[in-house]
């Protein structure tokens, strides 16, 4: 029932209004009381006392009815609210404020998901060993990591080179496709380094030349040059060099490559002499001498330069000693007529009856 504002309230009809006993706290109570939701009266008052007026009889002293009713007493003094709590800090790694905020967590898979299989890589455009792309169709492709090996080719280790077997046919005064080792010994000025490279290149196998004294001058700084005396400084270098010859000597005949080398070895030197080639080399070397005339000897180094140009004594000195070879029971050219191609085909005759009877040395 609604009544126009400012209109007094209707006067009180018994059954209507507050109860007797009607108690302003219930509906303001203090601090130990709570107020129910809006619209709807809190806890009930207390219960009237014996000899309290009934309802709807109006006590002495009661306001009249139809008078408004006074205002509720105020209550105690409400304490103030406590201070909100300060947010905590955010965790390491978390957002901070004003941050935006994290994308939701992607949804969860229902019953029944499968995941996706890994696929196999494909192969690239131009990759080797696959078929319908360059390089060889389906070839397998070598594992890295093998032991001794360079690249993809795997290379046998040097080892002695053991005595040549002799060629099918020994009696054409052709080494044939037998693999060699020779050492091609000389005074300086014999034709030892020319002979031994024309020999090499006209093989019908691959054949190696290593010449002594173009491994000796390796050393740049410090050469010890013998011209300038022999002491044990040089004596170092020519037994360094004689030991890197056998070491490539024996690494060409593993690897099916015949190889010849040229030296100026004393016979009456047993430090520079045979025994070394033999060791560094192996058993299967073969030595062969050339020692032409004085005379030629002199003409020849009289055509050279640098540090291979001795002076004419030192020439005949080293050719004097070269005659002890004979006697030695090693194969000793002539070639003091000989060109150079000759020569190469009189030593071919000489390792072709080297190999069918080894020289004892």
């Amino acid at each position: 029932m609604q009544h126009a504002v400012g209109n007094p309230l209707p006067p009180h009809q018994p059954g209507q209004g507050p109860a007797t006993g009607w108690s302003p706290a219930a509906h303001h109570p203090g601090p130990a009381g709570h107020p129910g939701p809006a619209g709807h009266p809190g806890p009930a008052g207390p219960a009237p006392q014996q000899g309290a007026p009934q309802q709807g009889t109006q006590q002495q002293g009661a306001p009249q009815q139809g008078a408004p009713h006074p205002p509720p007493a105020p209550g105690p003094p409400q304490p103030p609210p406590p201070p909100a709590p300060a947010p905590a800090a955010p965790p390491p790694g978390a957002p901070g404020p004003g941050a935006p905020a994290a994308p939701p967590p992607p949804p969860q898979p229902g019953p029944g998901y499968q995941p996706p299989q890994p696929q196999p890589p494909q192969p690239q455009p131009g990759q080797p060993g696959q078929p319908g792309q360059s390089g060889q169709p389906g070839q397998a492709q070598p594992q890295p990591g093998a032991e001794n090996t360079t690249g993809h080719i795997q290379l046998p280790p040097g080892g002695p080179v053991a005595v040549p077997s002799p060629p099918p046919d020994a009696t054409q005064g052709d080494t044939g496709a037998t693999t060699l080792a020779v050492l091609l010994i000389g005074p300086a000025g014999a034709g030892k380094t020319s002979v031994a490279k024309y020999w090499a290149e006209h093989r019908r196998v691959p054949t190696a030349h290593i010449s002594l004294d173009d491994v000796r001058e390796w050393v740049r700084s410090g050469f010890a040059d013998p011209q300038t005396g022999w002491n044990d400084h040089s004596e170092a270098q020519y037994r360094l060099a004689r030991r890197t010859c056998g070491f490539a000597a024996r690494n060409f005949l593993a690897n099916g490559i015949s190889c010849i080398l040229d030296d100026a070895v004393f016979p009456d030197r047993p430090v520079v002499g045979l025994g070394g080639w033999k060791r560094h080399v192996g058993p299967g070397l073969l030595p062969v001498v050339l020692l032409p005339g004085l005379e030629i000897v002199l003409e020849r180094n009289a055509q050279r330069s640098g540090n291979r140009r001795l002076t004419d004594e030192e020439v005949a000195r080293i050719h004097g000693r070269m005659a002890g070879w004979y006697g030695s029971g090693l194969p000793i050219i002539d070639n003091s007529g000989y060109d150079v191609p000759t020569t190469a085909r009189v030593l071919d005759d000489v390792l072709a009856r080297a190999i069918a009877s080894p020289p004892q040395w």
